[in-house]
């Protein structure tokens, strides 16, 4: 099992170099295999979306709270950190043009050294993807369609350049440098909790990262993730699975009982508090409590 630390946004830390550059290192010295950054371009006040997380309806960040942009979050962490992995978490998708997108993301892999995760999900916040330009209903084709654009472009495509002619996008040509350093490209893992998302995951990603669901709907979603694979050709035992619990609740006996669903990493998320000291303690007692082989200072 891989654990996973969300920078802890709700705090109102993670626009704080220092704060956040403290807490990474810490998390990397403590044994965490990454750090994920959270995403939203734009939060509107007021909104009437439904956030499908909460019974409220409405998600638990302040509307006005700091939220950095994940990829210089994470990009600055790459300096701060030598080895510790670099994740969204979720990054909305219809939020981005594939092509720069690309761009972006390969140089963030190739400048950490090869530690970036791609972590994104379809969004939920119509006010947020009609403000950055996208259709909201057409959102999960769109998306579809970025993450074949997304893979087009990391390929070996030398002399030609890559090529593209969908419903959305289209290029010929495309010279897209420098390439990501992991072989294959950038992990592309796929956040929801919807059959779509499960779908999608099989025919395009890494993993599936579910959000909000457990039981039989988590093992439904498992199975038509590894169905949608076979259908599509790909190796569904070489997808993975990453689930969420929180820093202080965690335990090597709940991580196992995960881990028998097919849980590969967990995402764990920390208490909500602005004092450093604090948040590195959580972070070290339940490096403890799982021994995690930290290695000291990075």
């Amino acid at each position: 099992m891989r654990y996973s630390v969300l920078l802890p946004v709700a705090a109102g830390v993670t626009a704080d170099p220092a704060w956040v550059g403290e807490y990474a290192r810490h998390a990397e010295a403590c044994g965490f295999e990454s750090v994920g950054a959270v995403e939203h371009a734009v939060v509107a006040s007021g909104y009437s979306s439904v956030y499908p997380y909460a019974r409220s309806g409405r998600m638990e960040l302040a509307d006005d709270v700091d939220i950095p942009d994940p990829l210089d979050l994470l990009a600055f962490l790459a300096g701060r950190t030598s080895r510790i992995g670099l994740a969204t978490g979720v990054l909305v998708l219809p939020n981005h043009h594939p092509v720069v997108l690309a761009k972006r993301l390969a140089t963030v892999d190739a400048l950490s050294g090869g530690r970036l995760r791609l972590v994104v999900g379809m969004g939920w916040m119509r006010e947020e993807i009609e403000a950055c330009g996208a259709d909201f209903e057409t959102r999960g084709r769109r998306g579809d369609e970025q993450l074949r654009v997304l893979r087009a472009l990391w390929a070996g495509t030398a002399p030609g350049g890559a090529s593209h002619d969908g419903e959305f996008f289209r290029f010929e040509g495309a010279m897209s440098y420098p390439k990501p350093v992991q072989n294959g490209g950038i992990p592309i893992h796929i956040g929801g909790h919807t059959r779509a998302a499960a779908r999608r995951a099989g025919r395009y990603g890494d993993g599936l990262q579910p959000l909000g669901v457990k039981g039989e709907e988590l093992r439904g979603l498992v199975a038509l993730m590894r169905e949608e694979a076979e259908k599509n050709g790909r190796d569904p035992d070489a997808l993975g699975l990453t689930l969420g619990h929180s820093l202080a609740a965690v335990t090597p006996e709940k991580a196992e009982k995960l881990a028998a669903l097919g849980a590969d990493r967990l995402v764990l998320s920390g208490a909500v508090t602005a004092d450093l000291g604090e948040a590195k303690d959580e972070l070290s007692a339940c490096a403890d409590r799982l021994g995690l082989s930290g290695e000291g200072p990075a």
